[in-house]
C-alpha cells in the first residue's frame, strides 16, 4: 500500500489534519460550539466554490472565508443565545451563496464532489506543506490562549469577573476553528468535518475528564480513525471519507456503551 506516492501523501495529510482536528475539536466540544464547526464547513464550501469560479485555489478560498466566518461568529455573540443566532445567520447566508455558486459550478461536477466529500487520495505535496503550515499556525495560537480559553470554557462568569475577555477569546478561537475546518475539508469534505473535529473529541471526553489525557485521546483517536479509514479504503475500494466517518461514529457509540 505504501509503495504508491499518493498513498504516502494521503497518510501524511490525514495525520497532520487529524492531530490538529483532535486538539481544536476538544475545546470546540468542551465549549459547546459543535454547531459552529458544522456551520463553518458550509461557509468554507461557499468560499471554495467561489474561488474555483474566480480561478483561485479552492483551499485558499475555503481558508479565507472560514476564518472570516469564524471571526464574525465570535464578534457577533459570545453568550449561548447570541452565538446560536449569529451562527444561524452566517450559515444561511453562506448556504445561499453556495447555492448560487453551484448554479455556475455545474460543469465542474467532479471538483464539487471532492469539495463536498473530500479527496484524500488526491492530495499532493504542495497541499501537504500548506496543511502543515496551517496546523503549526493553529496549534501555536491555541497553545498561547489555552489556559484562559479553558478557564472561560469551564467558568465563563468567573473568568469575565477576573478580567478575561470572553468575546476576544471567542473571536480568536473561532478563527482557529475556521483554519481547522478548511484543513479538515481537504480530507473528509465539508459535509463530514464532524467526523474528525467532533467525533474523536466527544469520545475522548467520555473516556477521560482530565485535560491532558483528554487532549491526547482526542488527537490519538482522530489519527487512528483517519489512518484506518485510508487503509480500509485501499483494501475495499470504498471512499475513505465513508470509513473515517463510520469509524468516528462507531467509536463514539462504543464510548457511550462503556460509560454506561
Amino acid at each position: 500500500m505504501l509503495d504508491y506516492d499518493f498513498m504516502r501523501h494521503a497518510f501524511l495529510a490525514a495525520g497532520i489534519v487529524a492531530v490538529l482536528a483532535g486538539f481544536v475539536g476538544y475545546f470546540l466540544v468542551l465549549r459547546g460550539q459543535a454547531f459552529a464547526g458544522h456551520a463553518l464547513s458550509h461557509v468554507g464550501f461557499a468560499g471554495a466554490t467561489g474561488a474555483v469560479l474566480l480561478g483561485v485555489s479552492p483551499l485558499a478560498g475555503m481558508l479565507g472565508v472560514t476564518v472570516l466566518g469564524g471571526v464574525l461568529m465570535g464578534a457577533l455573540g459570545e453568550k449561548l443565545a447570541e452565538r446560536d443566532i449569529a451562527i444561524g445567520v452566517i450559515l444561511t447566508m453562506s448556504l445561499g451563496l453556495g447555492l448560487l455558486f453551484l448554479h455556475f459550478f455545474t460543469s465542474y461536477a467532479t471538483a464539487a464532489t471532492a469539495l463536498l466529500f473530500g479527496d484524500v487520495l488526491g492530495v499532493d505535496l504542495p497541499t501537504i506543506y500548506a496543511l502543515l503550515g496551517l496546523a503549526a499556525l493553529s496549534l501555536g495560537i491555541l497553545g498561547v490562549i489555552a489556559r484562559p480559553l479553558l478557564f472561560a470554557s469551564l467558568n465563563p462568569e468567573l473568568a469575565e469577573a477576573k478580567g478575561v475577555s470572553l468575546r476576544g477569546l471567542g473571536l480568536v478561537f473561532l478563527g482557529i476553528v475556521g483554519l481547522t475546518t478548511a484543513a479538515s475539508a481537504q480530507i473528509v469534505g465539508v459535509l463530514l468535518v464532524f467526523a474528525l473535529m467532533v467525533g474523536p473529541a466527544a469520545t475522548a471526553q467520555r473516556l477521560s475528564t482530565r485535560l491532558a489525557p483528554g487532549l491526547g485521546l482526542a488527537a490519538g483517536i482522530a489519527l487512528a480513525e483517519a489512518w484506518a479509514g485510508i487503509a480500509l479504503s485501499y483494501y475495499t475500494d470504498w471512499p475513505a471519507s465513508f470509513w473515517i466517518s463510520a469509524l468516528s461514529g462507531g467509536m463514539y457509540l462504543l464510548s457511550l456503551a462503556r460509560r454506561r
